[in-house]
């Protein structure tokens, strides 16, 4: 397992891949309109929780990071990423939590979709409290786009990720700039 953690515009941000993909990453916590309020060694204290031996290699990814600097400097917005050039591993994680991710990377940059459009999308129309609760458990903000995942009424609804709502908010915002 290896792991880098890199700065953009908007902090620290920390990815974590073993052979199979992309297992987690940590997304910085623009804070008050700040540009970094978290420092390196807190990122990569939440990164790393549970997976020990996990070795750094600033390498890792080189490709999403390039992306994922431009994203947050504003430059372009984060497509899709095929499993080509970023696998993803999300293993351990049940089978409607994987369904409900999947279909949240088909959300396009600069738009949202709704819980229930979500669960919709996947064939579950009533579940959208379940959707919800499985996008609380994505192991990959960002790269699996739940803060596109809004209230049908238009309202942001939870966001687990570092800054919460806030970061929510100011993400769904860069990339409504930028189409």
């Amino acid at each position: 397992m290896k792991y880098t953690i890199f700065n953009t515009a908007w902090g620290y941000f920390g990815l974590v891949a073993d052979e199979k993909g992309l297992r987690r990453t940590i997304l910085p916590r623009p804070e008050h309109g700040r540009r970094a309020c978290e420092n390196r060694k807190t990122v990569e204290k939440c990164l790393l929780v549970g997976l020990d031996n996990s070795q750094f290699d600033k390498n890792l990814l080189k490709p999403l990071q390039k992306q994922i600097i431009a994203y947050f400097a504003g430059k372009r917005p984060l497509r899709p990423l095929s499993s080509v050039i970023c696998p993803l591993n999300l293993a351990g994680l049940a089978p409607f939590t994987r369904k409900v991710l999947d279909a949240c990377r088909k959300i396009p940059p600069g738009k949202t979709a709704s819980y229930s459009q979500l669960a919709s999308m996947i064939g579950k129309p009533r579940a959208s409290r379940a959707v919800g609760s499985a996008l609380a458990r994505n192991p990959i903000p960002l790269i699996i786009p739940c803060h596109r995942v809004i209230h049908s009424d238009g309202s942001l609804g939870n966001f687990s990720a570092p800054g919460g709502t806030n970061t929510k908010k100011k993400l769904i915002a860069l990339e409504s700039n930028e189409h």
